[in-house]
């Protein structure tokens, strides 16, 4: 079946029609947080007091990027309430876009390996389906456009990745970290591009975070002390077994969320499972967060959306769907505080032990020959030899 000159891909309808049903679901109660977008898009451009570029100086409760305010600004000539739903419908098509990206991303890592693109199109529908869930909960109920921005570029990062595109590598990891800072998790990403290409994402990368940041920086000292901004320390955290009873966030849990999220995705890397750099990122991020709203899981999921698509070959993705009954399914059905942190606890220790040090096989075509990274098996597809052909285009 084809609309005009473009096939119809069934795996892509029946995910949009899914993401309908959960738009509807959560428009009921949406935009939790879309204030804050407005009041620091507002701010950024010096419509109140406290703003301009002493904004974080000033409101270093405004944990969001520039880019993120930026791209605010867009739905700020609209009403109020017309905004909101425009900026949620947006959100959400960001959402299906980003699994077209991974399908394509997976059919060209794939490419001359010998797999079957029908069964690489379910798998994305089947990964896809858990991760639609909370893509609307991050996207529609909260509205937190900051983390739908970097789990966005973060996608379009691995997307280029694969292709060989290490400019657009560097570029795309720097927005994604213009626009909310914890994806600096993401960073290690850099390192599973050909040696002589990493040098250059990287300044790419370094360039354009310099650009965003300092600015803020070097004209208000004050901007520092943003860092040290605290949230409550729940109950179901993980953190409460690791003994950390503090009423809120301490002083080396910021660091240590970054440290362990990049050390982890750089030791895939070097084990030849760079697809699990983002899923290891959001495993480092939750399990060591004070808080435990439901909207950190989305990177989650975008993580194991890109582990079962590209990082494995089964047919049925339940990295995803283990993902989600545990960190939904649980935030929903156990009522115990402390439980629900021991089965936050036990899934990231779980999953980031597995997708590290699991035995995999090596796909077909790339048997006998190096990665291009260097890193070892099961590097990116490779440059312009994956941007073309039917069978690399099956999956979009």
């Amino acid at each position: 079946m084809r609309i005009g000159r473009y096939p119809v891909r069934w795996h892509i309808v029946l995910l949009t029609l899914w993401t309908a049903v959960w738009f509807v679901v959560a428009e009921r109660h949406a935009a939790v947080s879309w204030h804050y977008l407005r009041e620091g898009e507002q701010l950024l451009f010096g419509q109140g007091d406290g703003g301009g570029l002493a904004l974080y100086a000033n409101h270093p409760e405004l944990q969001i990027g520039p880019v993120s305010f930026l791209v605010a600004g867009l739905f700020a000539p609209f009403p109020a309430a017309l905004g909101e739903k425009l900026a949620d419908a947006f959100m959400s098509g960001l959402g299906l876009y980003m699994l077209v990206l991974v399908g394509r991303a997976a059919a060209d890592h794939y490419l001359g390996t010998g797999v079957n693109h029908k069964r690489l199109q379910q798998r994305v529908l089947i990964a896809g389906a858990a991760f639609i869930p909370m893509w609307v909960e991050v996207s529609v109920r909260f509205a937190h456009l900051d983390d739908v921005l970097a789990l966005f570029f973060t996608t379009l990062a691995v997307r280029a990745l694969v292709r060989g595109n290490a400019t657009s590598v560097g570029v795309f990891l720097a927005l994604a970290v213009d626009s909310k800072p914890w994806a600096v998790g993401f960073l290690p990403l850099l390192l599973a591009l050909p040696r002589p290409t990493r040098l250059r994402a990287a300044t790419w990368t370094v360039g354009l975070v310099a650009v965003a940041w300092l600015p803020f920086y070097l004209t208000h000292l004050e901007t520092l002390h943003a860092a040290r901004f605290t949230i409550p320390n729940q109950r179901a955290s993980s953190l409460r077994w690791f003994g950390v009873n503090a009423p809120a966030t301490p002083w080396w849990d910021r660091p240590a969320q970054m440290a362990l999220g990049m050390g982890l995705g750089a030791l895939a890397v070097r084990r030849g499972r760079w697809p699990a750099v983002v899923f290891l990122a959001a495993d480092a991020r939750i399990l060591l967060d004070p808080s435990v709203y439901t909207y950190y899981n989305a990177s989650v999921l975008l993580g194991t959306l890109l582990w079962d698509s590209i990082g494995q070959r089964r047919l049925v993705p339940w990295v995803s769907w283990i993902a989600l009954i545990s960190l939904y399914g649980s935030a929903l059905l156990v009522p115990s505080d402390s439980t629900r942190g021991l089965i936050r606890l036990a899934f990231c220790i779980g999953s980031a032990a597995y997708v590290l040090f699991c035995p995999q096989r090596t796909p077909r075509g790339r048997r006998g020959r190096r990665s291009l990274q260097g890193g070892g098996e099961g590097g990116p597809g490779g440059g312009r030899e994956v941007q073309g052909g039917a069978r690399g285009r099956a999956v979009l």
